[in-house]
């Protein structure tokens, strides 16, 4: 395995793009035959410095003919203009909505010139508007396209996570530009059994032209890519992402890399692919590692690989995790962790010594992230059961997933919106007690840390087999349901505020997920407390099997044990090369 050398960090500054530091997201995608319980799954981390972590929630509604819905951007809350409502939306929770679909996205820039100052749809807007009115991807992409043209595509480059109970997909679009109104586009079908992931690049490269049932695309994707000057080969070697987002080093070593990492746990190391004749190839994850490091634009890896393994929610999550460990980009190994192995590198990214550029690396789990979850589309079961958001706020690393139901009445109070926002402390928001725990860890990291991941996969492991059973006892008041009379519904002009068939269903599955949420919100809590207590001042008190505190003799308000780690022999190593000076000889 290849080591880095702080040579190899050499770089010109222009090699790290804004996109990287500012909307810097990471999506998995999985099918449901390559998942453990048959679920396809996307996951998403909004990394934006600016985002506070909430879960948007929005009830079903039945809406006027002239009524009007007004499109914000989603990253400043700008106003962009309004569209014509239609005649229903659906309910939404978070990326998800009460059909079980899922949208997710990371933002990768592309061409600059295609960007439309006049649009008013921009990335966010195309993701929540869709989940109110579409029931399937498909449905989904279809509206995406239809708003974007019809109304112009205000943002720049955009890949798309879309899911159902039955297909994933995945999406890369950008606009044409402030003088053609809307989006070339192309979405390919995730085959089932295969995973796909991105991390703001483009990946669709080429793709089949004649297979509608597994990708579909802009008519004038390659025309518009040859107006322009982006293409002039023939249209089966068109790729879209060397097109429209031209691959540079930040592209792979800020963003494949990301991409390349997920691969690499779920497959063990090897990859295995359809080659362009369908037929199955696998290879060693480290043939495409000069890809990954940006040096070798030519060892680009596929779109979808087959997993080594059936994919849980877990597995999923703990991806999300990932600092790269193990591998060439270890976060943990270099003196850039300092004394106490810490993967993480403060903005910015890049930075200067004796007239040379550096650059940090930028891994999936970040300090930055607003929220993240792992959705689950789950096609067994009726759709007021079937959807799961596991949801959470801040680093992912150090952060909890809680599942929220999708047909859910109400959304836990600590993850309310207007719940706190990023210039407003409140003592009952996740989002801030998350960071709280966090932002502890990260002072004494590798010493604090597995405290913290103990926490997190207690509870996880926990609620996935409370949701087993929260999936029965809901399924078992559905039938109940099924056996009823049902009323004549009667429903008003602007909400559906009626008599619903399946409240009891939902009223427990509410129950359910709200009163988790506030409960492991309360055990989180009380793990700020214990890591500042028991890892005050650099020292760790002893602690019994039951959790309790080792005491001394004479009274239990005094430590009996306490120890001090200190610091890697990476960092004792370079302290003394800069400045030690040797006490002893051995």
């Amino acid at each position: 395995m290849r080591r880095l050398s702080a040579a190899l960090l050499v770089l010109a500054a222009a090699l790290l793009s804004a996109n990287i530091e500012s909307n810097a997201c990471t999506n998995v995608l999985v099918t449901k035959g390559a998942s453990t319980d048959g679920s396809n799954m996307i996951s998403y981390a909004a990394d934006s410095h600016m985002l506070f972590g909430e879960l948007y929630y929005t009830p079903a509604g039945v809406w006027n003919a002239d009524d009007l819905r007004k499109i914000y951007e989603w990253d400043t809350g700008k106003y962009l203009g309004t569209i014509p409502q239609i005649a229903r939306t659906y309910q939404t929770v978070g990326n998800m909505n009460e059909h079980q679909l899922i949208i997710a996205e990371t933002t990768y820039g592309g061409r600059p010139e295609l960007e439309d100052p006049k649009g008013i749809m921009d990335y966010g807007s195309l993701i929540y508007v869709a989940l109110e009115r579409a029931k399937t991807a498909r449905e989904a992409i279809d509206i995406i396209v239809d708003l974007a043209n019809t109304y112009g595509y205000y943002s720049s480059g955009e890949s798309f996570s879309l899911a159902d109970t039955e297909e994933v997909w995945v999406m890369d679009l950008i606009g044409k530009g402030p003088d053609n109104k809307g989006i070339v586009w192309v979405a390919r079908r995730v085959p089932d059994g295969y995973i796909c992931a991105h991390a703001n690049q483009a990946r669709i490269s080429t793709f089949p032209l004649n297979d509608p049932e597994n990708c579909i695309y802009a008519p004038d994707v390659i025309t518009f890519a040859r107006e322009k000057g982006y293409f002039n080969g023939e249209d089966k070697e068109f790729s879209f992402c060397d097109a429209y987002a031209p691959l540079d080093f930040s592209g792979m070593r800020g963003c494949e890399a990301r991409a390349w990492s997920a691969f690499n746990i779920l497959c063990d190391g090897k990859f295995t692919f359809l080659d362009e004749n369908g037929n199955e190839v696998t290879k060693d994850a480290y043939d495409y590692i000069d890809y990954a490091m940006g040096w070798d634009k030519t060892k680009r890896f596929p779109l979808f690989v087959k997993p080594a393994r059936k994919i849980s929610v877990k597995d999923v999550a703990d991806v999300m995790r990932d600092h790269y460990e193990g591998t060439p980009m270890d976060m943990t190994q270099d003196i850039g962790a300092g004394g106490n192995a810490l993967p993480y590198r403060w903005r910015p990214m890049g930075f200067e010594y004796e007239g040379k550029k550096y650059v940090n690396e930028r891994a999936i789990a970040t300090q930055q992230t607003g929220f993240w979850f792992v959705g689950q589309s789950r096609g067994w079961l009726p759709d007021e059961i079937g959807g799961v958001n596991w949801f959470g706020c801040d680093d992912a690393a150090t952060s909890y997933l809680t599942p929220i139901y999708t047909s859910t009445y109400e959304v836990p109070e600590c993850f309310r919106v207007g719940n706190g926002d990023m210039i407003t402390y409140s003592p009952t928001s996740a989002f801030w007690m998350t960071n709280r725990v966090a932002n502890a860890c990260y002072k004494a990291y590798n010493i604090m840390f597995p405290t913290v991941d103990a926490a997190i996969d207690a509870w996880e492991a926990e609620m996935a087999e409370a949701v087993l059973k929260a999936d029965e006892e809901a399924l078992q008041l559905y039938k109940a349901a099924q056996e009823k009379p049902r009323k004549k519904i009667k429903r008003n002009d602007r909400c559906r505020k009626t008599t619903d068939p399946y409240s009891s269903v939902r009223e427990y599955l509410t129950a359910f997920s709200v009163d988790n949420a506030q409960k492991i919100f309360d055990k989180w809590v009380a793990l700020e407390e214990l890591l500042l207590v028991k890892f005050i001042d650099g020292n760790v008190k002893a602690q019994n099997e039951d959790g309790s505190f080792v005491t001394n003799k004479h009274t239990d308000c005094i430590p009996a044990k306490i120890s001090q780690p200190g610091y890697t022999d990476k960092w004792k190593e370079m302290t003394a090369k800069d400045h030690g000076r040797i006490i002893e000889e051995k």
